[in-house]
């Protein structure tokens, strides 16, 4: 039979409420705490998570919310959150959404049920209405590797907007001038876009619309745009993947029709994933700094869960370029 509170104060000798004192980290006489303590030990009695959150008391858990754990930047990031996580005890509970709103709502919904003390939306967050409600609501909050200004919440996200300008002037100042953009239907996409843009105009180019495609996250449909981009009439020489499963899915399309990367097309990625490293050939990428930013964001997160911190912070970490053998100069 499971121990319950009322095995604890009858072996201890004490009442329940001296034991949920204990429990909750209250006011209690010092031989009262050890006793109750030892007793709790010897019978090895764990509090119910969900007794605790409904007696107001914190359950130690996060609620983190992806996009989708089979992109390795976002794997790769909730590995970090959750290794910073536990260094403060807390447990995550992950959910992927799929960048759906209507999932979104659910997984938030469920992991309320649940009382989490606070939220991690890391990646993508579409659903608007539901990070109101959070706010509405005064539930701990913060935005990793996303943006919407429009809330009152801690963020932490690389510039974009920088990052696609950087992959930009570097593909520029190997000659390339035809390049094409692969993107996914998210805000960090579309800022790096318009740091491509920025880029190409600084450099007196001209920016072609007909060459930016939107890809969902399967790598099979960002291989058919690769396709199609490669056999518009205006050839790109380079191509800008927005994260680097787009660029490896490129990389695979460009090596069906008979491609050499990267002396016949440049391709370029984001993120700095494992995948841009072990591939062929290793991918020019753009690093954004994930451990750093991964801790940062669980440091904010448990400051406003545990009311050491009301301020909200909008941090904005600028990437690096990491240049490889991907990339080279143009030959057209």
């Amino acid at each position: 039979m499971k121990t319950t509170i009322y095995d604890v104060a009858e072996k201890a000798g004490v009442s329940i409420s001296t034991v949920s004192k204990v429990m909750n980290d209250q006011q209690v006489g010092k031989k009262s705490k050890q006793k109750v303590l030892k007793v709790m030990q010897e019978l090895n009695y764990r509090p119910s998570v969900l007794a605790s959150a409904l007696t107001g008391k914190r359950t130690s858990t996060i609620g983190l919310l992806l996009p989708d754990l089979a992109n390795p930047f976002v794997a790769e990031m909730a590995r970090r959150v959750e290794d910073r996580a536990h260094e403060f005890g807390f447990s995550l509970v992950i959910c992927s959404t799929d960048l759906n709103p209507e999932k979104e709502e659910r997984s938030v919904s469920l992991l309320r049920q649940k009382s989490v003390d606070g939220f991690i939306l890391a990646s993508a967050f579409n659903n608007r209405r539901v990070i109101a409600d959070l706010v509405d609501d005064n539930v701990p909050v913060l935005l990793l590797s996303e943006s919407h200004p429009q809330f009152a919440v801690n963020s932490i996200n690389i510039d974009n907007i920088v990052g696609g300008y950087q992959v930009a002037s570097h593909l520029v100042s190997l000659g390339h001038t035809r390049i094409a953009v692969i993107g996914e239907d998210a805000t960090s996409s579309q800022l790096r876009i318009n740091g491509y843009k920025q880029a190409f105009q600084e450099s007196g180019l001209t920016v072609h619309e007909d060459l930016i495609a939107i890809s969902d996250s399967s790598v099979e449909h960002a291989q058919r745009l690769t396709k199609e981009l490669l056999n518009h009439p205006k050839k790109p020489t380079a191509i800008i993947a927005c994260n680097d499963v787009l660029a490896i899915a490129a990389i695979l399309a460009a090596r069906e029709m008979g491609l050499d990367i990267p002396k016949d097309l440049s391709i370029t990625g984001f993120d700095n994933t494992l995948l841009s490293k072990s591939c062929d050939p290793p991918l020019t990428t753009v690093e954004q700094g994930l451990d750093k930013m991964c801790a940062q964001a669980v440091d904010l997160l448990i400051e406003e869960i545990e009311g050491k911190s009301t301020s909200k912070q909008r941090i904005l970490v600028l990437p690096q370029l990491v240049i490889r053998k991907s990339t080279a100069f143009c030959q057209d």
